[in-house]
């Protein structure tokens, strides 16, 4: 069974830099992405960006874009989000979540953000000024 672990997490100012890993296991289909998450108080769960484990494939929302990074080991059993230049609308639980796909799957705002089946416990990120 598919297990999602994330780690890492916790308090920076605006502007400061914070890396967060997940760590993830049990794949047995053709392709799998690994996505990140990230929750704001009242807000609803939204996506951050995502990685394809068969070609590499990442996509970012825009709001993260030139600030976030998703990079990976290359057995991709662990997935990091390097997070640089937080602001205070950063702050967020962030969730790691994994879901597997029987065909080649490429990264884009619906093969990230939707349908994932497996859940980290969420980390919390807040960013002050």
């Amino acid at each position: 069974e598919v297990q999602v672990v994330e780690s890492g997490g916790g308090l920076v100012q605006t502007g400061e830099s914070l890396r967060l890993s997940c760590t993830a296991s049990g794949f047995t289909a053709a392709d799998y992405v690994i996505g990140w998450f990230q929750q704001a108080p009242g807000k609803r769960r939204e996506g951050v960006g995502c990685i394809v484990s068969s070609d590499g494939s990442i996509w970012y929302a825009e709001p993260v874009k030139g600030r976030f990074t998703i990079s990976s080991d290359s057995a991709m059993n662990t997935v990091s989000l390097q997070m640089n230049s937080l602001k205070l609308e950063d702050t967020a639980v962030y969730y790691c979540a994994a879901v597997e796909h029987p065909t080649k799957m490429i990264a884009g705002p619906a093969t990230c953000t939707k349908g994932f089946d497996y859940w980290g416990q969420g980390t919390q990120v807040t960013v002050s000024s």
